[in-house]
């Protein structure tokens, strides 16, 4: 779910949650535990199985990172960098968006990513003091994010009166 809300300091905001058959996947603990406690008691064997499916639903739901660029910083997960300190912006989707995650990504470059997302956005980080030459985040709508960068960088950083 991303938003774009420029009047609270958030520019762009996109939970990376997992994607429906990834949530499927891990719902399919809950029968496999089940299983495993059936020969002891099937009432047991089915309250244990429904938690730990839901269980583990939750969890995967409530771990997700978010994308965030707000008040002059681009956060992803528990990282941030302030926006002045990135350069340009490119975008990927597809077969690109695989090359970016891949053998097209730098080896010193921070990333975030998410299986299930196809899109990709790489970030160049203009501060000679970092040795991460590039951010690349997952996101499901890259070229959304890009802008909000870019956008975000052009705003003048003065308070409003």
């Amino acid at each position: 779910m991303s938003s774009i809300r420029s009047e609270t300091g958030v520019v762009f905001r996109e939970r990376l949650s997992p994607s429906l058959w990834a949530l499927v996947s891990a719902a399919l603990c809950g029968p496999m535990v089940a299983l495993v406690f059936t020969p002891i008691d099937t009432t047991l064997a089915l309250i244990f199985g429904a938690i730990a499916g839901i269980g583990v639903v939750v969890l995967m739901v409530a771990a997700s990172p978010t994308v965030e660029v707000s008040d002059g910083w681009l956060r992803a997960g528990r990282a941030r960098i302030e926006l002045s300190f990135l350069g340009e912006t490119q975008t990927f989707v597809g077969d690109d968006a695989r090359n970016a995650r891949g053998p097209g990504l730098h080896p010193r470059a921070w990333h975030l990513f998410r299986g299930g997302i196809d899109g990709v956005v790489v970030v160049a980080v203009d501060d000679p003091d970092d040795p991460v030459p590039f951010w690349a985040l997952s996101t499901r709508t890259p070229d959304r994010l890009a802008a909000a960068i870019s956008g975000a960088q052009l705003r003048p950083s003065t308070p409003r009166r």
